[in-house]
């Protein structure tokens, strides 16, 4: 009887053993890559300035979850527009996983697949977070009270399955980000090859961005660490340039760029600096296929790698089980409200050039605004042309 007890006593511990390096494999096993991108606009000190990180028109498939964020009756002014980070995973087996991401300073606006929470809190007078429902519309909130975040409680990553995916009969850049090697995702039913969020903040830009007077624009680090890659860009008609500054560490004047530069050379460099910085070729690929038309398009811009310090506290992320190794390689824009930008914009006001006017769309508010205070003289056209912008349903 003894000898059974003992027998049976062992195959307990034997088994327990097991069970805990099976899920310790598993947890090695897990790999985590992330993307995404943080755009805003430059005042004339260098500093993010508000813009409507919401307006203009919609880019993503119609299956893509949202709140009505677009509908509310006011406009949504910040200084950050997240756009598409997805979240790929990586395992050899099919494995359980929970996802949360905050968003200080920020709120979640659009995801896919289904999340279980998506949260938005508001500090009290005491600091303490309140959450809020999740309808805003008549509450006094202001984006620097609030804190965004969405959770994803039950993932299941699937390796070596062809699920069905969503897709729509009309293009998007959303599409771009499937053609990696992750393993495909299940979330409530609902398929993906990975988590996509997107949102608007008020958050620290680790880069400041001045134009002087004779077009070179200044650089300057805003935290303590290091920013791997700046690249200045310029786009004026299809004739396009640009430099490349690596490891800025504080303040650096970038000259502007002749405009005889290759894009094709520059869409290699940048896939190799993504690499280089943590992701994946396809992984790389895919973003710049995802945002080529955006980050390249015409006017002037910084293009910048965030430090992997400065992601995780924009946005700190909850992964169980602890992946092996994760990767969270985001990019910085910058728009650049030039004198070329400013005069262009002017003199297709004047010819009602909308065709040019469409090529600035979502920062047509802050270049208006900018040609107004310049030059007072020209404030009341300004106004007309905005109040007509928003007569014709265009993006302003």
């Amino acid at each position: 009887m003894k000898f059974t007890v003992l027998v049976v006593s062992a195959a307990i511990f034997l088994f327990a053993g097991t069970a805990r390096n099976t899920q310790s494999m598993q947890i090695c096993d897990l790999t985590v890559h992330e993307w995404g991108t943080f755009t805003s606009v430059a005042g004339e000190d260098g500093a993010a300035i508000d813009w409507d990180v919401l307006g203009c028109k919609d880019d993503l498939p119609g299956f893509v979850n949202d709140r009505g964020y677009r509908n509310f009756k006011f406009r949504w002014a910040g200084t950050v527009r997240m756009e598409t980070p997805v979240m790929y995973f990586y395992s050899p087996r099919t494995t359980d996983v929970r996802v949360k991401v905050a968003f200080p300073q920020g709120l979640i606006t659009e995801w896919y697949p289904h999340a279980d929470n998506v949260d938005v809190y508001k500090t009290d007078g005491n600091g303490s977070l309140l959450r809020l429902p999740a309808n805003l519309n008549g509450i006094d909130t202001t984006l620097r009270s609030l804190t965004g975040a969405i959770e994803w409680r039950h993932i299941n990553v699937q390796p070596d399955t062809e699920p069905s995916l969503p897709v729509e009969n009309r293009p998007s850049r959303y599409y771009a980000a499937r053609e990696t090697d992750a393993a495909p995702i299940t979330v409530g039913g609902q398929h993906e090859k990975f988590l996509f969020y997107r949102g608007l903040g008020r958050i620290p830009v680790p880069l400041s961005a001045r134009v002087s007077g004779n077009g070179t624009v200044i650089v300057e680090t805003r935290r303590l660490d290091r920013v791997p890659t700046v690249i200045l860009f310029e786009n004026r008609r299809g004739r396009v340039g640009y430099r490349s500054v690596r490891d800025v560490e504080t303040t650096v004047a970038v000259e502007s760029p002749s405009l005889d530069g290759s894009l094709r050379q520059l869409l290699r460099e940048l896939e190799t600096t993504l690499v280089a910085n943590g992701l994946f070729p396809k992984e790389a690929h895919a973003m710049v296929e995802t945002w080529r038309d955006s980050w390249f398009e015409e006017g002037s811009r910084l293009i910048y790698i965030l430090p992997s310090r400065a992601v995780d506290a924009i946005l700190p992320l909850e992964v169980e089980p602890a992946p092996a190794q994760i990767a969270r390689v985001f990019v910085g824009r910058i728009e650049l409200l030039t004198a070329e930008t400013k005069r262009s914009v002017e003199e297709a006001i004047v010819k009602r050039d909308w065709s040019t006017l469409d090529q600035y769309h979502r920062f047509l508010d802050p270049i208006l605004k900018r040609i107004g205070s310049a030059d007072p003289s020209k404030a009341e056209q300004i106004d007309r042309f905005r109040r007509e912008l928003i007569g014709a349903g265009r993006c302003q």
